[in-house]
């Protein structure tokens, strides 16, 4: 099982990869996405994101008490968030350099 530092890194890798940023920036917001899930995992969140069309998003996630309605491989993805939406109740999912906030 990998520790939590080398996801974040993996994600940060990933993120540079896709945008062509630096890895600073893209590390800084690879701790706000690994920040994010932990407090999902715990309550509800508010936070917003662009989405693929270019519109803003602000959504209300969790990850609390939802293991048992994931679907699929159960390979990690550090491309996207995936994240239950409490207001539309089902899941969303967004692309990891997309995030723009967290409330």
């Amino acid at each position: 099982m990998k520790n939590f530092r080398s996801k974040v890194f993996k994600q940060a890798y990933e993120m540079m990869k896709a945008t062509g940023k630096a890895f600073a920036v893209c590390l800084a917001k690879a701790w706000a996405i690994y920040r994010l899930y932990k407090r999902m995992k715990k309550e509800t969140v508010s936070f917003s994101y662009e989405k693929q069309d270019g519109s803003l998003r602000k959504a209300k996630g969790t990850l609390q008490n939802v293991s048992n309605l994931f679907k699929g491989t159960g390979i990690e993805n550090y491309k996207t968030v995936r994240y239950f939406d409490v207001d539309v109740n089902g899941f969303r999912s967004f692309k990891v350099e997309n995030l723009i906030t967290v409330y």
